[in-house]
């Protein structure tokens, strides 16, 4: 037995759960309730056979008893469940006559495992100036560390604006829960798991059949162009009916996995959160999402899966007899070269999947993209635009303005969905025409506070913040009249009509 703990061990030490431990605050808790605790704790682990010279995956209550707890720093690894408490091992505990969970509780309160984690990891991220994701053993007493490298990170991983105003018809499914932050473009292909379907398979045999085509639907389709959702727990290695039984291998081409929590009555299958897969997927720039159909304010189209035709014989043509469970649905066959967008926003906690048209003559629709479609570093230009746009429509002579500038986070092009348009206005000292234009831009306002709101899903109470400086705060050199000709971060001029 080759005991260890590293990123990579976690993902595999339990049946369907990991026991997740945040170095920098190590109290914070996954699971809280002891049924909670108990319900959630790992049950097996991966060991090296050394007399067989191999990979085996055991009970952890059948090695406690078959070795009668004799295990070293088995105190830090499980704790005793009497009644509803759970509490620490005692010195003289007799492992057979007590019921056991293991909760790595002594690891986390009653040795410095954590605190050396957090230090490690600290000094490789101040020394190689990056966040660093480790992978690391441990025999009880020292800690050998495998592997260390950056970790993950892309644009794709930014939060993304969730449009409010796609059709009905258009939207595939959205989500409000348990969001991450991510977008991706383009897909031409959804592979579909129907949960009900899925369920009613009578036999393991059958089941295993399921992972078997999508391992090839992931071969034969184009890498990182389709969508694969399915029903409770992808990678479930236990009970099978919890999911579909793939390893990372079988799914490593989607660009987005989805795991579906619909009810069957009044039972919710519980959703993995991709911990399979975790740091795989992570590293590959996979979107991992959970749905939920039946909550309130959730859209889950199940006609389009539903009607859609199933392509499933094209790809895979042996595995053709599972159409009623698993569906291919290539959309520029089915919709005219149409494909479709993922929006996610860990912020909001909102996601949302539409359908996008890719001739819009035919569609007679306006182009979704063209109106809300922004990158993650362009709500300054909108911002921008906006300002130009106010500057040409304003009336100098009406409102006494003499000049125009934009100045802050749209002026440095550092502005976010949410960030306001900061407006430097030089008037002329008539109190009746400032009112005047605090009014008429009030009513911009408004607008534009809606029109953010639709393009981004971003509440706001306000996008404009309007400044009036006049010849005396020049003169005077006033705050804001300071940022007019400044050295440093000066206003940016904006020509009035």
């Amino acid at each position: 037995l080759v005991p260890g703990l590293g990123t990579r061990a976690v993902d595999r030490i339990g049946d369907d759960y990991p026991i997740l431990i945040a170095p920098g605050n190590p109290d914070l808790r996954v699971n809280v309730t002891t049924e909670e605790i108990v319900r959630y704790a790992p049950r097996q682990m991966d060991v090296i056979n050394l007399e067989k010279r191999s990979f085996e995956t055991i009970n952890i209550k059948e090695l406690i008893l078959n070795n009668k707890g004799n295990i070293p720093g088995l105190e830090n690894i499980v704790s005793i469940l009497q009644g509803d408490k759970i509490s620490k091992p005692g010195y003289l505990t007799e492992y057979e006559n007590e019921q056991f969970v293991t909760t790595f509780e002594g690891l986390r309160n009653d040795t410095d495992f954590v605190k050396t984690i957090k230090l490690i990891m600290e000094q490789l991220q101040e020394n190689l100036k990056t966040p660093v994701d480790i992978e690391f053993a441990s025999d009880g007493e020292n800690l050998y560390l495998l592997q260390c490298r950056p970790q993950s990170s892309t644009k794709n991983s930014i939060a993304s604006p969730i449009p409010q105003n796609v059709p009905e018809n258009k939207i595939i499914f959205s989500a409000n829960k348990y969001v991450s932050n991510g977008r991706v473009s383009d897909i031409t292909h959804l592979v579909y798991v129907e949960p009900n379907s899925y369920n009613n398979l009578s036999s393991r045999s059958e089941m295993l059949e399921i992972g078997r085509a999508i391992s090839k639907l992931n071969k034969v389709l184009p890498r990182r162009k389709f969508i694969l959702m399915g029903p409770g727990r992808w990678g479930s290695r236990g009970n099978i009916k919890l999911g579909v039984r793939v390893t990372y291998s079988d799914i490593n081409n989607t660009a987005v996995l989805i795991e579906i929590a619909k009810k069957k009555g009044s039972y919710q299958p519980e959703l993995s959160f991709g911990t399979h897969f975790f740091q795989d997927l992570v590293e590959a720039s996979i979107r991992y999402l959970p749905l939920y159909p039946d909550d309130p304010g959730v859209k889950f189209n199940e006609s389009f899966l539903k009607l859609a035709d199933n392509s499933l014989e094209d790809f895979a043509p042996e595995f053709a007899h599972l159409e009623d469970t698993i569906k291919v649905i290539d959309l520029a066959k089915s919709f005219n070269g149409s494909h479709i967008k993922v929006l996610m926003n860990a912020e909001l906690d909102q996601a949302i999947a539409y359908l996008r048209s890719s001739n819009q003559e035919d569609e007679n629709e306006t182009e979704i993209d063209e109106l809300f479609q922004f990158n993650s570093d362009d709500h300054w230009q909108w911002r921008l635009e906006i300002a130009s746009l106010i500057a040409e429509k304003i009336d100098p002579e009406r409102f006494g303005v003499k000049d125009f500038y934009v100045f802050g986070s749209t002026k440095n092009a550092t502005a976010g969905p949410a960030s306001d348009l900061n407006l430097l206005i030089h008037v002329n000292d008539n109190q009746q025409k400032q009112n005047k234009l605090l009014i008429w831009l009030d009513g911009w306002d408004h607008c534009l506070n809606e029109m953010n709101y639709i393009r981004t899903g971003y509440h706001t109470n306000g996008i404009l913040d309007v400044h009036l400086i006049t010849d005396k705060d020049i003169e005077k050199q006033s705050y804001f009249a300071q940022k007019i000709n400044a050295v440093n971060d000066p206003a940016k001029k904006i020509p009035v009509k």
